[in-house]
């Protein structure tokens, strides 16, 4: 069983252009996909489509339209009742794949429903093998909450915690890398950053040679060594996205580069949510380190060649396609 909260859910809509963004100017859209989501949310959708058992946990409403296309996609769910209508957001995309998001700040979490959330993720939590800690954060939460529930998780479930991954940007991110709390890390065993916020994640590690985005996706072996950077912090192993270029993961025993042929891009919205659920679908089965890489990036390149933000079943990837490499830390 892998849960996954998303603390931040969404309805996202994504529009399909017939030409390039032109700004100022009317433009009819050829396709339009709707779909629940926010980072966890997806990361359950692509394991159900793989008949793996999860369970979404995220505010809501019994009415809001994000638990009602769970429903439809028969993502199973727990949700905490709020008053608050979940927020929607829209993508744009071009016909060369080129995606332009536009995301709502969407409702504030008191802290006592802050708190209820995280009381829901541990109930719903107890035997399972890992816990997504997914997205960004609502108003009114800190950016320490994902390290605060992962400190909860492991001092909750004691000897039987899940394992834990993160995949969220700026503040809540660098706060999941920051120390130990009376002896209990929060500190995951699974981050899945992309090149952006790898480079973000490495200088907050201590890193002093850091790099940019771009350079990060042109190098993998500067991408390793910044992910090493984030490993030797305590991180347990970093699954670093870098676009079309593929991916590298790092761990304690090493770091590989994953590439995938090109695929005819169709949209990317979704693409790093469907690489963590591969990777957790080949660990969920036993898979090395390298499996796990490679059902990444099997499922990234598939996601990407999906219309909106469409997420693909097992079936529908090819990880016999995927080339490893393996990379030096330092």
């Amino acid at each position: 069983m892998i849960v996954t909260l998303t603390a931040n859910p969404s309805l996202d809509r994504t529009v399909e252009l017939p030409a390039p963004l032109a700004r100022g100017e009317v433009q009819r859209a050829v396709a339009v996909h709707q779909h629940s989501g926010g980072k966890g949310v997806n990361v359950s959708r692509a394991l159900v489509a793989s008949g793996l058992d999860t369970v979404a946990v995220l505010p809501g409403g019994d009415s809001d339209p994000v638990l009602a296309g769970l429903l439809d996609d028969g993502v199973p769910y727990a949700a905490l009742p709020i008053s608050a209508p979940l927020r929607s957001n829209v993508t744009l995309t071009e016909p060369d794949g080129v995606t332009t998001k536009i995301n709502e700040p969407g409702p504030e979490l008191s802290l006592d429903e802050q708190e209820a959330l995280i009381g829901l993720l541990l109930d719903r939590s107890r035997g399972a093998s890992w816990v997504v800690l997914a997205g960004s954060l609502p108003p009114g939460v800190p950016a320490d909450f994902y390290a605060t529930v992962a400190r909860r998780l492991r001092s909750t479930h004691d000897g039987d915690a899940p394992l834990i991954a993160i995949d969220s940007s700026g503040a809540p991110l660098a706060a999941a890398i920051s120390g130990d709390s009376n002896g209990i890390s929060g500190k995951p065993d699974l981050l899945k950053p992309n090149a952006e916020e790898l480079a973000e994640l490495a200088a907050a590690a201590g890193l002093t040679d850091v790099h940019t985005a771009d350079e990060l996706e042109a190098d993998p072996g500067l991408a390793a060594r910044a992910a090493a950077a984030v490993v030797a912090s305590g991180v347990g192993a970093v699954l670093a996205t870098l676009g079309s270029k593929g991916a590298v993961l790092v761990t304690a025993d090493g770091a590989w580069f994953a590439t995938h042929p090109p695929i005819q891009a169709v949209s990317t919205v979704g693409a790093g949510d469907s690489s963590l659920a591969g990777y957790l679908l080949a660990a969920t089965n036993g898979g090395t380190s390298q499996d796990c890489l490679r059902q990444a990036v099997a499922h990234g390149a598939a996601a990407a060649s999906l219309p909106g933000s469409t997420v693909p079943a097992v079936h529908q990837t090819t990880p016999d396609a995927v080339t490893i490499t393996a990379l030096q830390k330092d």
